[in-house]
């Protein structure tokens, strides 16, 4: 890999709100195959792998995705709405990842789709690493969504 590859991989880490907002806004509109998610009970860990969308270059005119691994740590229990998990070739869209402190230091996080989709991760405490591969590609679009666009002149 180039070092001009290596500075473009995105690396965050989140142990409280403020910063799980930074990974949400960094994965706003990733998409996810239901396939790529895990949940380990055994070693309390969930993760999954996506297509992001980096918003950072697109404001030079860039567009582009890449594959970025998200995991999170000390998970006691996931559940889905909207989905099934047997489905694994649906492929999700990313609008945002939330997290409520239910007990100190433990909560819950929220992973919100598009279309109605969810996934709720009761956790211990939050504990979060996201990190990009070296796979690059060009986008098709900018993302949109249709309460972001304006309105129709007929």
């Amino acid at each position: 890999m180039s070092e001009t590859a290596a500075l473009q991989q995105l690396r965050l880490v989140a142990f409280d709100q403020e910063d799980l907002e930074v990974i949400s806004a960094n994965l706003q509109d990733a998409l996810v195959q239901v396939g790529d998610m895990a949940f380990l009970a055994d070693s309390k860990q969930f993760a999954f792998l996506a297509a992001r969308f980096d918003w950072v270059k697109a404001a030079t005119g860039c567009l582009e995705r890449c594959r970025t691994g998200l995991h999170f740590e000390r998970v006691l229990k996931v559940s889905c709405a909207g989905f099934a998990q047997r489905d694994k070739t649906r492929i999700l869209n990313l609008l945002s990842i939330g997290f409520r402190e239910t007990a100190s230091p433990g909560g819950e996080i929220d992973l919100i789709f598009s279309g109605g989709c969810a996934l709720r991760l009761q956790v211990e405490c939050l504990e979060a690493r996201l990190r990009d591969r070296d796979e690059r590609w060009k986008a098709k679009a900018l993302p949109g969504h249709p309460c972001n666009q304006e309105p129709r002149s007929e």
